[in-house]
């Protein structure tokens, strides 16, 4: 079985100490244990880098290796072409998580560049909105297992 990509970009590694009247005081640690949890026996690779390099790096591998991309991009959602790019490389169901409701933030959050390669979009649920995406993923992967070919893919746009 192929493993479930979660990547989190910028920052993210401050949770539960960064603007926690935005993000809440779950650290990125307690997002993986969730993570973990709701992928039962499916494999996880759990990933965080500052740098958008090592993300585009991460998406490229999920391409060869993943089932399928968990993203939270954080603050390079809104100008990080490069990973919009590899994310239209990859042929699996690809979700775009945001901790909090980008739509109801200042003007500068409300335009993901990365939503026009994925297959959905979670905003808004805090940190529960990672385990809610990883069953999402689950199903998704499921039913893509149950009434597609096997050389079929799931189309992510």
């Amino acid at each position: 079985m192929k493993p479930i990509y979660i990547l989190n970009g910028p920052n993210l590694n401050r949770l539960g100490r960064r603007e926690p009247e935005i993000y809440g005081h779950t650290t990125l640690a307690e997002v993986e244990a969730m993570c973990l949890a709701a992928a039962g026996d499916a494999p996880v690779v759990f990933r965080q880098s500052n740098a958008e390099s090592e993300l585009v790096d991460w998406i490229h591998e999920a391409i060869d290796e993943g089932a399928a991309i968990i993203i939270n991009p954080a603050g390079l959602s809104f100008r990080s072409i490069p990973i919009l790019d590899a994310l239209k490389m990859f042929d699996g169901p690809i979700i775009e998580l945001h901790i909090s409701n980008i739509h109801r933030r200042e003007e500068i959050y409300q335009h993901s560049l990365m939503s026009r390669a994925v297959t959905a979009v979670i905003a808004g649920l805090g940190p529960m909105g990672y385990s809610t995406s990883v069953r999402a993923i689950r199903d998704m992967l499921e039913i893509h297992d149950k009434t597609l070919p096997r050389d079929a893919s799931l189309p992510n746009r």
